[in-house]
């Protein structure tokens, strides 16, 4: 199993009615604010371990598990879905409670790619340097969706209160390992094995359960709206480091309704704008190229 370099620590946060487990590497600087990192959807903080392992410098870094995620629970009682712009308040709460007034480096992968650069936007003040790790928004939307939407989002509320959506549940801990190499193939036997002990939990039959809550799979009522994305954009101070991963996530996914260039042309919002590709990796290029990925940011935040 993977060895862990650098080792964390948990803390749990009082977050807007929650319990927000919070994962930190290195210590706090007195006058420095930490390197923040969050994570994509499915996904928990631990995820960031080999790209913390790789990274050169001695860094307090704070990793949230998102509301639903991870060790954060969702809440009593549990929501039976999830609103996006609820990431970016838990965000701003985080930085009050662990950067004050300062400025932090911000990193965001996938879900949390897509919220970084709404808060950036928002709160442009907050953020020193900005990376964009694969959070590529969604596909444009049209006014006449929205009938459809609503009742998508009603019919899969139901669909959850009657039991009839789940997370696959695993024998074992090395079920789970499978599972993550089967969707990453570029992952490592030792890496999965290390992965599937935060990814996952025994339940009281012990059965390994992931560690996202069902109703994260409701479709969001709202419609994803691109201008609105691109005037937040536009507000981002703060330099922006935007990471693609050589294989195509988005033609893979989306199938020609968003693209890759599409992606980019969105991009052209941000004021400061620099780009960078990750070779031989795919959406999870922090498992795939740690070390790559560790020194682009490295150089970025320099």
């Amino acid at each position: 199993m993977y060895q862990a370099l650098k080792a964390s620590r948990s803390t749990f946060v009082p977050i807007r009615h929650l319990q927000y487990h919070v994962r930190q590497w290195g210590e706090p600087v007195p006058g420095q604010a930490p390197l923040v990192l969050v994570h994509g959807w499915m996904d928990v903080s631990a995820s960031w371990q080999f790209m913390v392992d790789a990274l050169k410098a001695d860094r307090w870094i704070v990793a949230p598990d998102w509301r639903g995620f991870g060790l954060t629970r969702s809440g009593d009682p549990a929501p039976d879905s999830y609103w996006f712009p609820d990431y970016l308040a838990d965000l701003d709460a985080l930085l009050d409670h662990f950067a004050g007034g300062q400025p932090v480096d911000l990193v965001g992968h996938s879900m949390g790619g897509n919220v970084v650069m709404m808060y950036g936007g928002v709160r442009p003040q907050r953020i020193r340097r900005l990376v964009n790790l694969e959070g590529f928004g969604l596909p444009a939307t049209r006014p006449t969706q929205a009938p459809e939407r609503y009742a998508k989002w009603m019919d899969e509320i139901k669909a959850l209160h009657r039991g009839e959506m789940d997370l696959k549940g695993y024998d074992s801990a090395d079920g789970v390992a499978r599972r993550l190499m089967k969707t990453n193939p570029r992952l490592p036997q030792a890496k999965a094995d290390w992965l599937a002990q935060h990814w996952a939990a025994p339940d009281a039959q012990g059965r390994w359960q992931i560690l996202g809550d069902v109703a994260h799979k409701v479709v969001s009522a709202h419609l994803y709206q691109v201008e609105e994305a691109q005037a937040i954009y536009n507000r981002i101070s703060a330099p922006v480091l935007s990471v693609t991963a050589s294989d195509d996530s988005l033609s893979q996914w989306w199938k020609g309704q968003f693209t890759l260039a599409q992606y980019l042309e969105r991009l052209q919002a941000v004021p400061s704008l620099q780009s960078a590709v990750v070779q031989d990796a795919a959406h999870m290029l922090h498992h795939d190229q740690p070390e790559e990925l560790a020194r682009l940011i490295e150089n970025f935040l320099i």
